[in-house]
């Protein structure tokens, strides 16, 4: 029986197991999702959860509830061998096996991009999983608390400043979110108040959010400013050491948060596989999401340089990182390996954009609807509780505590 074998859980890996187990017949191929953390993170939803908005539990898919008919296996991939068509996996536990298949799905996704600014990998804060969002949350409640618990001037506005770094969707969304959820929790603190908050996003970009219009862009700033919250465009941070922030234009913060959501890249384990990439680390691959070159391969989201046919202006466009390209990449992607299966044609993968939306805060009215919006995310069966979080004052000493290792295949 033919092996097809998934490595990544998240939006391609989960994705395209799904639609395998529903299109496969009975006996046709068997399906193993390898994956660290076996559970898929909805991340569009990671700044509500972390604000409280939606509950934690309803931004986590756990794989083996929704992928009854699959072989899901907690580990990480270490090398590939096209040859001989194996996988060498190294299990949660320790162990390194040996997986053959016939058809191998490279769906490892992408990890925060750093920059070599001094300080980033201790003082910057993560932002791409359930774990990273919820102890955020309490890392700036538990300021709130240090705050009114001071009487020393200086340190209460270390405690109540906050930066965010990289004005994309991941940026504003948490930026707008906690402040929003911060600016509430006050009313708590008799010693407190929002105006005794300082909430900074910096983007070195001369916008936030280049993906929709730049009027629309630059209305969101004057909302944000209308909060009092501070957006600093065309500026860089040149050093975080200590929580001692100096940033382009000569502006120095004392800040015990700094958010770091300045990008992502293709997760480093790609390099070290021996497949074709382009310049920017990403998988090289066709239009049926085949790897270029290299029988049984496949690839998609953000590992993959994925060719954008709906632009047909430019022949060298490929697909942006995006959850919308990635959920509708991954049913092409198991339509094609079935019809391979079958000795059918595989067919291209074409999806125009179709737009985005962003949380910059919400009403309880709102919150009520959107709890129950992501409780019926993409027809899904939500977590029934949240799988184990990772501690950050449980990391040896000397390693970052909020998961920017710029070599680091998985957070910590």
């Amino acid at each position: 029986m033919p092996n097809i074998l998934i490595i990544g859980g998240g939006y391609v890996g989960m994705y395209t197991a799904y639609r395998l187990q529903k299109r496969l017949r009975r006996g046709e191929a068997t399906v193993t999702v390898v994956d660290p953390q076996p559970n898929m993170t909805y991340q569009p939803f990671l700044a509500e959860a972390a604000a409280g908005s939606v509950e934690a539990r309803h931004v986590v898919v756990p794989l083996r509830r929704v992928l009854p008919k699959t072989r899901v296996l907690a580990g990480s991939l270490t090398g590939v061998d096209p040859v001989r068509r194996t996988a060498t996996v190294m299990t949660t536990g320790g162990e390194t096996t040996e997986l053959a298949y016939d058809h191998l799905v490279v769906a490892v996704g992408s990890v925060s991009r750093t920059l070599p600014i001094p300080g980033l990998a201790q003082a910057g804060i993560g932002f791409t999983t359930i774990g990273e969002a919820i102890w955020l949350r309490n890392h700036v409640l538990s300021r709130l608390d240090a705050a009114a618990s001071t009487d020393s001037a200086a340190r209460r506005r270390r405690l109540l400043t906050f930066v965010v770094v990289g004005g994309g969707y991941s940026g504003v969304e948490v930026f707008a979110e906690l402040q929003d959820m911060a600016r509430h929790a006050t009313r708590r603190y008799p010693e407190l108040g929002p105006a005794d908050m300082r909430w900074v996003l910096v983007d070195a970009a001369d916008r936030i959010l280049p993906e929709v219009s730049a009027s629309l862009a630059s209305y969101t700033v004057e909302r944000l400013a209308k909060r009092g919250m501070e957006v600093k465009l065309g500026t860089r941070v040149e050093s975080m050491v200590d929580g001692h922030v100096v940033l382009s234009d000569g502006e120095r913060l004392e800040s015990d948060t700094i958010v770091w959501t300045a990008g992502v890249r293709p997760n480093p384990v790609v390099a070290r596989l021996g497949l074709p990439t382009d310049a920017q680390g990403r998988l090289d691959v066709t239009a049926e999401l085949k790897v270029a070159g290299v029988p049984g391969v496949w690839s998609a989201g953000d590992a993959a340089a994925v060719p954008d046919l709906s632009r047909a202006d430019d022949p060298g466009a490929r697909c942006g990182a995006s959850a919308q390209h990635a959920v509708r990449q991954a049913s092409r992607l198991a339509d094609n390996i079935v019809a391979t299966l079958r000795d059918r044609r595989t067919r291209t993968y074409r999806h125009a954009y179709v737009g985005s939306v962003a949380s910059l805060g919400l009403h309880k009215g709102r919150r009520r609807a959107l709890r129950r919006q992501a409780a019926r995310v993409s027809g899904l069966v939500t977590a029934p509780r949240l799988p184990p979080q990772p501690r950050p004052h449980a990391q040896p000493e000397g390693e970052s505590r909020r998961g920017l290792d710029p070599g680091a295949v998985l957070p910590p």
